[in-house]
């Protein structure tokens, strides 16, 4: 178990004393700094917040904005647990790991509501500070798409030379979580041609017929196993989708409810990281994140 190096462990016994001892009331008195402060690093965390203006609504954006960061960390971590549990044919876990990313990501939703009474004369009064800083420059929430398998290689360049390149760089050359589950859609019978499996991870995702007629499948051989009185539906297949289509649809959500922020604070003006602001976000928002899975209902 990985440590702060500032926490000391204590054994479920040492707890059970020091409640024997104390009569069931909390310790008030340490030695060394408050161990909730040690684990959670509150020191460092609390000194992260330093507003550059006096505008009231400016310390609510940062503290948002921070913790939508904090989340990104977290479901890029998800997602590359997902992945290799993929590519080592534990289903199960797999699920575990997208349902948790789903959970995550409905939880960065509800940070939306903070900022929903910014109005543009809200955001202006402190937007001007703020440079070119935009969150079209975030490596974390980059990281999330490419594990996604949203991937442009023009995505890639604002991050040269910096701290994040290399972990974006592996990000983007290695197979998505999409992939992933491609690549054990054929482990398992179906079949798929070269042109899917073997293709440059790096190059954007084209959609493919095959993959889209692989789900069908997943989806009718649940079903007839559902007649059959088969709860589970053999392979786990159908619960991998249900639960990946669930991660796409939270992340839809997160990506609107930018796009409805941005409506809100600003308009149709530019962005500040360059961009045309709320007309990029549009287009980027039509990128449907496991095309197939959502294609295949047509068919279904």
């Amino acid at each position: 178990m990985k440590t702060t190096g500032r926490v000391r462990p204590v054994s479920a016994a040492e707890r059970a004393e020091r409640a024997r001892m104390s009569g069931g009331l909390p310790t008030l008195e340490f030695e060394r700094e408050i161990p909730y402060d040690a684990y959670v690093r509150t020191d460092v965390l609390h000194d992260l917040q330093r507003p550059l203006t006096d505008a009231p609504g400016e310390m609510s954006f940062l503290v948002i904005t921070q913790v939508m960061e904090l989340y990104f960390n977290l479901v890029a971590h998800e997602l590359l647990a997902a992945r290799e549990s993929l590519r080592a044919d534990r289903v199960r876990d797999a699920v575990a790991a997208l349902r948790r990313t789903a959970l995550h990501l409905e939880a960065a939703n509800a940070g939306w509501l903070g900022l929903r009474w910014m109005t543009p004369a809200d955001f202006n009064s402190f937007r001007d500070r703020l440079g070119e800083a935009s969150g079209l420059q975030s490596g974390m929430y980059r990281l999330v798409e490419f594990r996604l398998g949203l991937k442009s290689g023009a995505l890639l360049r604002p991050f040269r030379g910096g701290a994040r390149e290399e972990a974006l760089r592996r990000a983007f050359d290695e197979p998505s979580v999409w992939d992933a589950a491609t690549a054990l859609l054929a482990r398992r019978g179906h079949d798929l041609p070269a042109a899917v499996l073997g293709r440059d991870f790096g190059a954007e995702y084209e959609p493919h017929e095959a993959v889209e007629r692989a789900w069908v499948r997943v989806y009718q051989d649940d079903a007839a196993a559902d007649l059959e009185g088969d709860a589970v539906g053999g392979d786990g297949l159908r619960a991998l989708g249900d639960a990946l289509a669930e991660v796409s649809e939270r992340f839809g959500d997160w990506r609107y409810q930018h796009v409805a922020a941005v409506r809100r604070a600003m308009g149709a003006k530019p962005g500040s990281g360059g961009s045309n602001g709320l007309a990029w976000l549009e287009r980027s928002m039509a990128r449907v994140v496991f095309p197939e899975l959502w294609s295949a209902r047509t068919h279904m």
